[in-house]
């Protein structure tokens, strides 16, 4: 049974203050970093993540699927809010597969419930992906030693004296 994560891509937006203070001044860049998060995090859970933003009131607008790294984000057609295509998965893939929503929204919450998924506020993911983060770089980032080669790491004592020498211009 695989894992799902369904995230109300502006409701966190809005959530998070590092996020929202960078939608002030440019919202695109502001889902671009949702979407970095989102794909780290799903690099180490290999959980299936589906990020979905509203693109119900632009006109004619019939919806988008995209790719981005390793999880699908969706941008909803004209008169479907992010909320009903979240409610609508959730249904289809609720029965035979363990589904988590990431919301903040207290109404999305209560629904979701009822459809059998596991809801998760966005102070709650935040907390989860701060904790993802710490677990990366404790179990790969710091127990990979440097791979630098650096000179002085690999002369003997008296060499590194003499380059020293030189290097301040010290006469002997």
């Amino acid at each position: 049974m695989a894992d799902y994560l369904l995230v109300d891509g502006y409701n966190i937006i809005f959530a998070w203050p590092e996020l929202k203070q960078l939608a002030e001044t440019n919202l695109d860049s502001a889902r671009l970093k949702l979407q970095d998060i989102l794909s780290n995090y799903q690099g180490f859970r290999k959980c299936r993540v589906i990020l979905v933003f509203d693109g119900y009131k632009v006109k004619g607008n019939p919806g988008e699927v995209i790719q981005y790294h390793n999880i699908h984000v969706i941008f909803t057609k004209e008169a479907e809010t992010a909320d009903q295509y979240i409610e609508k998965v959730t249904q289809e893939i609720g029965r035979t597969h363990h589904v988590r929503v990431a919301t903040s929204d207290r109404l999305e919450q209560v629904i979701i419930l009822g459809k059998g998924a596991v809801r998760l506020s966005a102070r709650d993911l935040a907390k989860e992906i701060r904790e993802t983060n710490q677990e990366i770089r404790s179990q790969h980032l710091e127990k990979t030693p440097s791979r630098k080669n650096r000179l002085f790491d690999n002369i003997d004592a008296s060499l590194f004296e003499y380059l020293e020498d030189i290097r301040l211009n010290r006469k002997k």
